[in-house]
């Protein structure tokens, strides 16, 4: 039984990556406790030896002549006693030390038979329950050093009744909420998506980790996955702008005069970034070229909108000019175009056709 016992340890420390020394630790306590609660003392020592693969649990007393604690004391005549029942009920009896001697300590081992089932269930509750601890500990430190970043993940279930989906990240399993997912979009089980690790939550109650796909930053990791002059430093990302399942714009600057930012996040024929938009479940995605230049900028940032002029008329406020054929398509629907490259730029916008 303990050679099993250890066995399992081991494979919880493989397949969960729960140090073994950690759960020796964890089932240590959990007998001690289960033997304490039972016997009513705190003079209880749980040994377990891996190497052995022996698990020994001693009870302690003190040899006195006069016994006032009867938890903690025992006189010599006692512990004569005590062995002769143990030995007819077919106990071996194990003393850690054979001194008799008033004062002394006297320590011998409580086998199992010697508990109630109720003290069994008590100690594998505990020891459940280390595991638990054990294994969330594990993913909260995993999850805290994918915090910000972006992970692949399987659906494994679509709850019917609120839309949330449950998903295997590879650390644990974790759910996506409906309003952190892309408006619009339909997972299945099996489907392979990427999401986006907000919070970490190391807390022993509630959700371990808060994923999205609805986050900006999602977008940032998407083009770093597939554009390598931004993960080189050539190009950079300077700011997003999102409306989740809509439209996205992003702008971006070189830091080398003969690579073109928008271009490389473009890819040939439209491979980067159309990889990009099929992640996203077609979300449209414009790709602006940043300039220090705010009135340039902002003439950037009403695309795919030809825009006529900018002109500056207060702190971060622009006035756009277009031709009356440009200004529908410049404010987009709803003012959604608009809107996107406000926030993009920083500028508030005002449109007018010329």
């Amino acid at each position: 039984m303990n050679k099993e016992f250890f066995e399992a340890l081991d494979v919880l420390e493989r397949e969960r990556h729960i140090p073994k020394a950690y759960m020796i630790e964890k089932v240590e306590a959990a007998l001690a406790t289960a033997c304490k609660k039972e016997l009513g003392t705190s003079n209880i020592t749980v040994i377990i030896d891996s190497e052995k693969c022996d698990v020994k649990v001693y009870r302690k007393y003190t040899i006195v002549a006069e016994v006032e604690d009867p938890t903690t004391e025992i006189t010599k005549e006692q512990i004569e006693a005590l062995e002769a029942e143990r030995k007819a009920a077919g106990i071996k009896h194990k003393v850690r030390s054979r001194r008799r001697s008033i004062g002394s300590d006297y320590e011998y081992e409580l086998h199992t038979k010697e508990f109630r089932r109720l003290s069994a269930q008590n100690a594998k509750q505990v020891i459940i329950q280390g595991i638990r601890e054990a294994e969330r500990s594990y993913q909260a430190k995993e999850y805290e050093d994918k915090r910000g970043e972006m992970l692949s993940a399987i659906v494994t279930k679509v709850e019917d009744s609120t839309g949330n989906v449950v998903v295997d990240t590879g650390i644990s399993q974790a759910v996506l909420l409906k309003n952190e997912q892309i408006p619009g979009e339909v997972l299945r089980v099996d489907d392979r998506i990427k999401v986006f690790a907000t919070q970490v939550n190391t807390e022993s109650k509630g959700p371990l980790v808060s994923l999205t796909r609805v986050h900006p930053t999602l977008v940032k990791r998407l083009f770093e996955a597939e554009v390598p002059e931004i993960t080189e430093g050539t190009v950079t990302i300077r700011n997003i702008s999102r409306e989740a399942g809509s439209r996205t714009k992003i702008a971006v600057s070189s830091r080398d005069e003969e690579v073109d930012a928008v271009g490389a996040c473009i890819g040939n024929k439209g491979s980067r970034i159309g990889a990009v938009v099929n992640e996203l479940n077609g979300e449209k995605i414009d790709v602006i070229p940043y300039s220090d230049d705010i009135c340039e900028y902002v003439k950037a940032a009403l695309s795919p909108a030809t825009v006529k002029s900018v002109e500056l008329v207060g702190d971060r406020q622009a006035r756009v000019i277009v031709a009356p054929d440009q200004l529908s398509l410049a404010i987009g629907k709803m003012g959604q175009n608009a809107r996107l490259a406000a926030r993009l730029t920083g500028c508030k916008v005002d449109i007018k056709s010329e």
